[in-house]
């Protein structure tokens, strides 16, 4: 079942996830116990973390996909942008480092000239 995620709020979206979490390990057939051991983090943590009471790190998050199997699902979270060709041989073979404003163009006259207006 694919979820619209847009149309969700963010406690929704919070509480989706946990459910997912529980979901998960209750399909490889492990106690609560056993996967925080795995994770190496507190029975607590993981209770929290599948109930939906409060937040979870994402250190938390990435210790319970490891010990779940489920590291690989975070290529679906977050893929890495596809650059083309042509993009890669512009910035010189490398990814962005820093985003930059945004230009105006300078061929765009300012708002307000008009052509005769210099005089």
């Amino acid at each position: 079942m694919t979820l619209a995620f847009h149309q969700l709020s963010d406690q929704q979206i919070h509480d989706e996830l946990c459910s997912r979490l529980r979901a998960a390990r209750l399909e490889i057939n492990i106690t609560q116990a056993e996967l925080a051991e795995q994770a190496g983090i507190s029975l607590i943590t993981v209770k929290r973390a599948e109930s939906a009471k409060g937040n979870i790190t994402l250190m938390t998050l990435i210790a319970i996909l490891r010990a779940l199997g489920r590291l690989d699902q975070l290529d679906n979270f977050l893929p890495l942008p596809a650059l083309s060709p042509l993009q890669l041989k512009a910035v010189g073979g490398q990814r962005r480092q820093r985003a930059s404003s945004a230009r105006t163009d300078v061929n765009e006259p300012v708002a307000g000239w008009k052509w005769g207006d210099e005089a």
